[in-house]
């Protein structure tokens, strides 16, 4: 019987596997990074193991100190999580070889799965070898991982060699293993999954299926189960090739079974031997503990003859720090807060005041509703997220709002193009005007030591707030009767409470302010001074970093003085295990490089410049440019 496990992984799973293994009184063990030595995931745990002598980066790819960490805290089991050595049968083995329990499948399993290049030949297909124009658009893949890291579209056969070149160096980074592989890609298809878990007896359930269509740079944003409006065959045959997958290969635990769906025929994608992110959704509508029912078969347990049945529908969007409408630029910087409303289900591997750094993925946290209907489930979700306070850094929040209720969502239309559609639509700012008033009124509440009245007639007071891109300066007066604004009632104010009435209709406003940043519902603004800053002056062509990151790699031969062409690959930066590339601005000539490979840089700093053609003839004495808020 297992009393003790160790999870080899971080953040969200490792806190989600800590609870099922306290709800079992199984005794827990994180591991730890030297960037994660406060992280949420270490505090939760009984014991805690720092893996000393690895970058951040490469710290949960280390088996050899995660062994000896399990060894040296005490545990008999060993749970990977996902990512990271999940599909390594390698490490799987040097867990067993220690005389620990692997909650996991066979190495052999994985083995024979861990390769997407392998698990399409034991399946019967085959990866192109060659490919030629009639090939086009092609996808090329990491062979180990997934998360959509190592994976690049390709539409043009001059761009290929980049392409396999660059998820080469992400591969790396993110599996330690740099194989990739190219295969045909199959446009605005629907991705559509089965979790499988088999025992050790000769049982294989299919749990249902799952609809993960909705995805950003090929990794998903909202997963739901059942997967809707799959046709009785089709649902049948995903399930007979789902277990024909998990029997070829003596399968045994909990994994998922991948497939393209395009009208009614089922393009086998890969089989993840692990458990997905997206779990949560199952196990809401089979009403079972995946993670549970993972330990019960690596004691040997078996399983039932059938599964219990599926009730109603589950919906998961993932909450990440990054800006959607800034390529999916990820975002740093302290969480303040994360709350959602009561019957939302919230995994996460942060609380409030813990902070957002570049080294690990920018996921903060899974929502997940579920209910008796799909359309409940949207209704209660998107309405959770919308009330939700996520206080911090830019995220997705409005993007899954608008997501769970756009029309090709709601009508369950979606494939794996509804970004590319709908990003600039979904993207659009939407503040509510009436946010800077409410954080003005909030503020003046909270610095008055009277009451906020005074004994005579005041001059209107004025407060200046950047929202969503735009300066927006709002009025207010101090009266007998209290704080009063043109055009609406102030019905009350406090430091974080305000109820106006416009037209007659109370609105409530719920404040909070983190130093210069002001939360009002789900409106973030950032207080300005009260006269405006000084302009930034920055040269033109500059090309900033868009984000706190590592400089990985600088085009070959690229110095200063060099020629480049418009939107041609110049740096690659790194952060959360993603490679973002800058490009030139225009054409021209290299006037100033400032990265170097290996290079940390943070936001807004300049890592080189690009004197365009049209500028060269300018008197080096005008005025520069300058970047000022708008």
């Amino acid at each position: 019987m297992i009393t003790s496990v160790l999870v080899a992984n971080r953040g969200e799973i490792a806190c989600r596997i800590f609870r099922t293994c306290r709800d079992l009184g199984i005794r827990t063990v994180a591991v730890h990074s030297d960037a994660d030595g406060n992280a949420l995931h270490a505090r939760v745990a009984d014991t805690a193991v720092r893996l000393a002598g690895a970058a951040p980066a490469e710290t949960y790819l280390r088996g050899d100190l995660i062994v000896q960490a399990a060894v040296t805290a005490g545990a008999d089991a060993v749970h990977p999580g996902y990512g990271f050595l999940a599909e390594n049968a390698g490490f799987a083995r040097a867990v067993l070889d220690a005389g620990l329990v692997w909650i996991g499948p066979p190495p052999e399993a994985i083995e024979a799965m861990a390769s997407k290049t392998r698990a399409k030949e034991l399946m019967g297909l085959a990866p192109l070898r060659e490919v030629t124009a009639a090939d086009l658009p092609v996808l090329v893949k990491a062979a180990a991982g997934g998360g959509g890291r190592g994976m690049r579209i390709v539409r043009g056969l001059d761009r290929l060699d980049a392409a396999l070149e660059a998820a080469r160096a992400e591969a790396v980074s993110a599996f330690g293993d740099g194989e990739v592989f190219v295969e045909p890609y199959v446009e605005d298809g629907r991705h559509v999954e089965v979790q499988i878990l088999a025992d050790a007896h000769g049982t294989v359930w299919t749990l249902g299926t799952r609809d993960c269509s909705l995805q950003r740079r090929h990794q998903k944003v909202i997963e739901e189960a059942p997967a809707p409006g799959l046709e009785p065959a089709l649902t049948d045959e995903l399930y007979a090739l789902a277990e024909r997958a998990a029997r070829r290969v003596a399968y045994v635990g909990a994994g998922t079974v991948e497939f393209l769906v395009t009208g009614a025929k089922a393009h086998f994608l890969e089989m993840n031997t692990r458990l997905q992110v997206e779990h949560p959704v199952t196990e809401a509508v089979f009403g079972i503990d995946l993670v549970a029912e993972q330990i019960r078969v690596a004691e040997g347990h078996a399983l039932a003859d059938r599964p219990p049945r599926a009730c109603g529908h589950a919906i998961e969007a993932r909450l990440y720090a990054e800006d959607p409408a800034r390529d999916w630029a990820p975002q740093t910087g302290t969480l303040h807060r994360l709350a959602v409303p009561d019957g939302i289900r919230l995994d996460t591997g942060y609380s409030d005041g813990d902070a957002i750094g570049v080294h690990y993925d920018p996921m903060l946290a899974k929502a997940v509703a579920h209910a008796p209907t799909r359309a409940e489930a949207i209704r209660r979700l998107s309405g959770a997220l919308e009330r939700a306070a996520v206080h911090g850094p830019v995220t997705n929040r409005d993007l899954l709002v608008r997501s769970l209720r756009h029309p090709e969502f709601t009508a369950g239309r979606m494939d794996t193009g509804f970004y590319d559609r709908h990003l600039t639509d979904l993207t659009a700012p939407a503040p509510d005007p009436y946010a800077p008033l409410a954080a003005a009124l909030a503020d003046a509440h909270g610095r008055s030591r009277f009451g906020g009245w005074r004994n005579l007639p005041s001059q209107p007071q004025t407060k200046r707030y950047l929202m969503a891109g735009e300066e927006h300066e709002v009025s207010y007066r101090h009266t007998r009767q209290g704080l009063a604004a043109d055009g609406v009632r102030v019905v009350h104010a406090d430091a974080g409470r305000v109820v106006l009435e416009v037209d007659g209709v109370q609105r409530r406003f719920e404040i909070a302010r983190y130093g210069d940043q002001v939360h009002v519902n789900a409106t973030t603004l950032t207080a300005l001074p009260r006269l405006p800053e000084p302009a930034v002056h920055v040269a033109p062509g500059s090309l900033l970093a868009p984000m706190p990151g590592t400089v990985v790699r600088i085009a070959e031969g690229l110095a200063e003085g060099a020629p480049v062409q418009a939107g041609q690959p110049l740096i690659w930066l790194e952060a959360m295990k993603m490679q973002h590339r800058i490009s030139a601005p225009g054409t021209g000539t290299l006037s100033a490089l400032h990265a170097s490979p290996g290079q940390q840089v943070e936001p807004g700093m300049v890592l080189a410049v690009v004197e365009q053609a049209q500028e060269r003839g300018e008197s080096r004495e005008q005025p520069r440019t300058s970047r000022t808020r708008r």
